[in-house]
């Protein structure tokens, strides 16, 4: 990779003055995403930045910054603001661009395993492209765990087809090899894509937001398969729903990719604890290997502290924080043709 030292400009002043610039943030599961758009907030400069995503609860938003809370939207005293997309997606770019207060441009983050495409659309082929700049998709890529067989998944796939801009993440972890042959491969995916590497989602804001990549006009042919898919949908839909629909199906589009995928999403609940070793046990024993991704709030017995649990492929971290509420378990589970009824009763048996 070249290094660049990259003088940094006056981000307000490129950007363009026609339009809310919106820049999409995609990637599969556990790619750091959120990582990254934590890394916006803090490094905005002057930029008066929102943020659309489906939860709260990831962001890191610093208490000392929170002027104001609503149900599904949190105001910064640095003039950014987080909005969850909980009533559908142009309803909350609607709030947005309906505030008094100046907004320079409108970060989205997508579920890992959504196809950006019914996003993408949102913002060429409804009356949003009269309102806002889709500036560029940027998807997110874990340099150490991403194989092509995440390519069994077709979001995964078009995640990284449609990319303007593919940050290669988490090159601390991988060996330089590895790096270098996942990079070619993404290239063999998406020729003229901006690839750039990052720690920690740590990135020269410059080469990501206001740069105008996205070309719009090559969509077009796309949106019109994609009506006519929606109308051949509207004639069977689905009898069934997965619970792992977390993913918003923008202006009436019924998405088949996830159920495609094989994707399953299993939520757990607990006021039980867990017993630590059990559930050790049950990570490094028993666990499947098409876990992808794993989050959630964990109580343990004998600990007063309240764990918060990640899991990304095969690497986990558990951080114990102070508990302020009652303290109970929940923990997401996501992956690819999983037993849940197996995996519901492990958890049941580390459980006290």
């Amino acid at each position: 990779m070249t290094n660049l030292t990259v003088q940094t400009p006056d981000l307000i002043s490129d950007f363009p003055k026609r339009g809310m610039p919106v820049t999409i943030i995609t990637g599969f599961l556990g790619s750091g995403k959120t990582t990254l758009l934590n890394q916006i907030l803090k490094n905005r400069q002057d930029l008066k930045v929102a943020v659309l995503v489906n939860e709260f609860g990831d962001i890191n938003i610093d208490s000392q910054l929170l002027i104001s809370t609503e149900d599904d939207m949190v105001e910064l005293s640095n003039g950014c603001i987080c909005c969850t997309i909980n009533e559908g997606l142009v309803d909350a770019v609607y709030r947005v661009l309906e505030r008094e207060d100046r907004i320079d441009c409108m970060v989205i983050e997508t579920t890992g395993i959504a196809d950006p495409l019914p996003i993408i659309l949102t913002f060429l082929g409804t009356e949003l492209r009269d309102l806002t700049t889709l500036d560029s998709v940027l998807t997110v890529v874990d340099s150490e765990t991403f194989t092509t067989d995440h390519f069994e998944s077709e979001a995964a796939l078009k995640q990284v087809a449609f990319a303007d801009i593919v940050l290669m993440n988490k090159t601390d972890l991988a060996p330089s090899e590895k790096v270098e042959e996942l990079e070619a491969y993404i290239r063999t995916i998406k020729e003229g894509a901006r690839i750039l590497h990052s720690e920690y989602g740590e990135v020269p804001l410059p080469l990501i937001l206001g740069v105008g990549l996205t070309q719009a006009d090559l969509f077009d042919n796309l949106e019109t398969e994609e009506k006519h898919e929606h109308h051949e949908h509207e004639h069977h839909e689905h009898e069934h729903h997965h619970e792992h629909h977390h993913e918003h199906h923008h202006h009436g589009h019924h998405s088949n990719h996830l159920d495609n995928d094989g994707f399953v999403s299993l939520s757990f609940q607990s006021d039980r604890p867990f017993n630590i070793h059990k559930f050790q046990e049950f990570l490094t024993e028993e666990m499947p290997l098409d876990v992808f991704r794993a989050k959630g709030i964990l109580w343990f017995e004998d600990s007063p502290m309240r764990h918060i649990f990640q899991l990304s492929g095969a690497r986990y971290e558990l951080n114990a924080y102070e508990c302020l509420t009652p303290p109970k378990t929940q923990l997401v589970v996501i992956g690819r043709n999983l037993d849940t009824a197996q995996i519901r009763e492990q958890l049941n048996n580390c459980l006290v």
